[in-house]
């Protein structure tokens, strides 16, 4: 970690009241050195309680904003207050603190404007379901085909932004299944995605925000959102 650099890890939770607490206390073993902020999107299970008796870092939104809300208001908070890079990290306890040094290292080095911590490289640890893998491939394909950018992991919640992605996320950035929409917006801004190698654990508690019945719906809406994106920006 440079020291001279301000670092703030954005965590997006909704009823993680199994996760969260261990998702921080991770997150200060590995990296105590970050700044840190939970953006509780109105949880209705005992999720606040925890970050207010923890006295974590915390902003809670009056109402429930979404995915892609929470972690835009995170982006918004690491902007105004002036960090250079932010960096997004799921409240259920999937992503691994040990690897923030590794996914800040080619932003600092100045190789990439954002890095995404993938599963799919390595192959190790949670892999996800079967039918989950064949729609990220299918997405994957899709983005590629729209902006030339390669990425295995595209829904990967665990990746690092410098203050360039920072400020094009503060202005646009998808409310729903925000992740392969945001790769395509960066990748069509011009700035640089580097995906690195991790290892993911599997959910312990709560519930994924994408069930089996939604993985449908899923794949049609971000494949027309990717589409549409494309066709925006090309024409702005």
């Amino acid at each position: 970690m440079q020291a001279e650099k301000k670092i703030l890890v954005i965590i997006p939770a909704y009823n993680e009241q199994d996760n969260i607490a261990e998702t921080l206390n991770n997150l200060k073993e590995y990296a105590p050195e970050v700044d840190y902020v939970v953006i509780n999107d109105c949880s209705r299970d005992n999720t606040l309680n925890i970050l207010k008796d923890n006295l974590f870092s915390y902003i809670d939104l009056p109402v429930n904003l979404g995915i892609g809300g929470g972690v835009q208001t995170g982006y918004m908070y690491a902007y105004k207050n002036g960090y250079d890079v932010a960096i997004q990290m799921d409240g259920d306890g999937q992503h691994d603190a040990q690897y923030i040094k590794t996914l800040v290292k080619p932003i600092f080095e100045g190789n990439a404007n954002v890095v995404i911590g993938s599963r799919y490289i390595s192959k190790e640890g949670f892999q996800s379901s079967v039918a989950r893998r064949i729609g990220i491939n299918v997405l994957s394909g899709l983005i590629y085909m729209c902006c030339g950018c390669k990425v295995k992991d595209v829904t990967s919640g665990f990746r690092a932004a410098d203050r360039k992605a920072i400020e094009l996320f503060v202005n646009d950035y998808a409310q729903d299944y925000p992740e392969p929409e945001a790769i395509v917006a960066c990748a069509l801004s011009g700035l640089k995605i580097v995906e690195i190698p991790v290892v993911m654990k599997e959910r312990c508690g709560g519930v994924s925000s994408i069930s089996k019945f939604k993985s449908i719906y899923y794949m049609i809406k971000v494949s027309i959102a990717i589409l549409l994106k494309r066709t925006f920006i090309r024409k702005r």
